[in-house]
């Protein structure tokens, strides 16, 4: 027998049996995914997260497009990351950004001179909404989608800010977590700078066939301007 308003209450129990279920029944029991976990040891990729249900095929395997995952700053190695850090500051992501979760400011030297290099590089995690903007709109190929997505922090202000330094990665640990795009990318890269690199050959070679061709005119203009018949001539 039906009766007016019957369907919230029906709608009611049903939440209220899951919800109860949640603490009893073991199959609702999800903080047990993380009994592996040493105490105070988040994971740091999807790849070690328990492999249930075929959700992680292999220990190569990140997260999915579809899972919110943040950027990182990538650099080519070296004795310190600054030293090879690709971004040089642009402000292009900061600008691009649709939440302005971004935040550069340049690096200057000791002579007030602006250098390709962030001082500052700040993102918002609280605020960010993983939309991959930056990393599209980058023309260095220096901002990219990192696979660690858990950053639980008790800390909801301060923890949440990545510092430059934080949000550093190198070229290395990208080919790790996303193998076959970070090879794609460094292909990319290495064909952009032949085809610059043979543009700017060819443009050496131009002007310096065009420089020899004027000095041969010169030199031709000259020989003809002191040989006897111009003499007698004038």
């Amino acid at each position: 027998m039906s009766f007016p308003g019957g369907g919230i209450f029906s709608g009611m129990a049903v939440t209220l049996r899951n919800f109860v279920g949640s603490y009893f029944d073991p199959d609702r029991l999800t903080t047990n995914d993380y009994s592996w976990r040493p105490v105070g040891k988040l994971p740091q990729s999807a790849g070690e997260y328990p492999k249930e249900g075929g959700e992680q095929l292999s220990d190569t395997t990140t997260v999915t497009n579809y899972s919110r995952n943040f950027p990182m700053l990538l650099h080519d190695g070296g004795v310190s990351p600054m030293d090879t850090i690709r971004c040089v500051a642009c402000q292009i992501c900061e600008r691009e950004c649709p939440p302005q979760c971004i935040y550069i400011e340049k690096a200057y030297d000791e002579n007030g001179k602006s250098i390709k290099s962030p001082e500052k590089f700040d993102i918002d995690v609280s605020v960010c909404m993983s939309c991959q903007i930056c990393v599209e709109v980058c023309p260095f190929d220096a901002i990219v989608m990192n696979s660690q997505f858990e950053l639980s922090s008790p800390d909801r202000f301060g923890g949440l800010l990545l510092r430059r330094d934080d949000l550093l990665k190198s070229n290395d640990y990208y080919h790790r977590i996303h193998p076959e795009e970070a090879a794609a990318r460094d292909q990319r890269m290495a064909e952009e700078k032949a085809a610059k690199e043979a543009k700017k050959k060819a443009t050496a070679e131009a002007a310096k066939k065009k420089a020899e061709e004027k000095a041969r005119a010169e030199a031709e203009a000259k020989a003809q301007e002191e040989s006897p018949g111009n003499e007698e001539t004038s």
